[in-house]
């Protein structure tokens, strides 16, 4: 008798730790749902109004199915700005990706390594760039260089460094994430107690457990860049977000399916670097 009642009892709060559990994860998951419903319902909607050939008035339900084309994309493909802006803003893109990494890196490593108090300075100065707004920075660089040096307002890689500025609050978070993830000083200490020089050492040991938080960063990077307007603009620079701009002004239609192009493009390429970069990790494992 006393056995079936202690059975029972397991049975009865096994039941309720069972009702707590999916209760407790009944908030998370709403929570899940609503973001992706708050953020996948517009991408539909982009969707539908730039590859639809259908009245705006006349989307819904009933013509979902109707009148597909990549008609609207294809135009804008044959427009005489589009690849001269696109190479010029993917060549920004690198550069900027470039710097960026050559910066952040030796200064994060070096940071974690020999000035740990100065974490707290450094997380500072790389936010400031999110405080200040695009047009401040941008009027103070034009009224300091249009005078001084105007040769370098002049080219399009003047855009260069301030899309590294533009991009440090990101990047750095990205990077500093991946420095405190792994455990930096005993990796240091390991390599060199083996010979391995500096270089070697960040090449061979640092490097490749940084991966994922450099792609991060520099997928982030590349974003600022392919989607950054008020700094091209006001230095008058033909960039792909400005000639994006502009022919939505003129085609809406073409516009919305260029901003698409360039979100699929972005995100598409941030899954094959991860793809690439889980690859080799897992053949280095295996090796070892």
């Amino acid at each position: 008798m006393a056995t079936s009642m202690s059975m029972s009892t397991s049975t009865s709060s096994g039941r309720s730790e069972k009702r707590r559990r999916r209760l407790g994860r009944l908030g998370p998951n709403l929570v899940l749902i609503t973001a992706a419903v708050f953020f996948i319902a517009p991408l539909v909607s982009m969707t539908r109004f730039a590859f639809q050939t259908i009245p705006m008035v006349k989307l819904g339900w009933s013509t979902l199915f109707d009148r597909w084309s990549l008609k609207s994309l294809t135009e804008a493909f044959k427009e005489p700005f589009f690849w001269p802006t696109l190479a010029l803003s993917l060549k920004l893109a690198a550069g900027t990706v470039f710097i960026t990494l050559a910066l952040l890196i030796p200064t994060g490593l070096y940071v974690h390594l020999r000035l740990p108090k100065a974490r707290g300075l450094v997380e500072f100065l790389t936010v400031l760039p999110y405080v200040v707004p695009p047009i401040a920075l941008v009027a103070g660089v034009a009224a300091f260089f249009r005078p001084n040096a105007r040769w370098f307002l002049n080219s399009n890689y003047s855009l260069v460094p301030l899309y590294v500025v533009m991009a440090l609050p990101f990047t750095y978070r990205s990077i500093d994430a991946g420095i405190r993830a792994i455990d930096v000083r005993t990796l240091v200490d390991a390599s060199r107690s083996l010979g391995a020089s500096w270089p070697a050492t960040l090449r061979r040991v640092l490097l490749p457990n940084m991966s994922a938080s450099i792609i991060a960063s520099a997928f982030l990077t590349a974003t600022v860049v392919l989607g950054e307007f008020t700094i091209a603009r006001t230095l008058a620079k033909n960039t792909f977000p400005i000639f994006s701009f502009d022919y939505f002004g003129r085609k809406a239609q073409g516009g919305i399916s260029l901003a698409l192009f360039t979100l699929v493009g972005t995100t598409a390429l941030l899954g094959f670097f991860t793809l690439v970069t889980r690859g080799k990790a897992r053949r280095q494992v295996t090796r070892f």
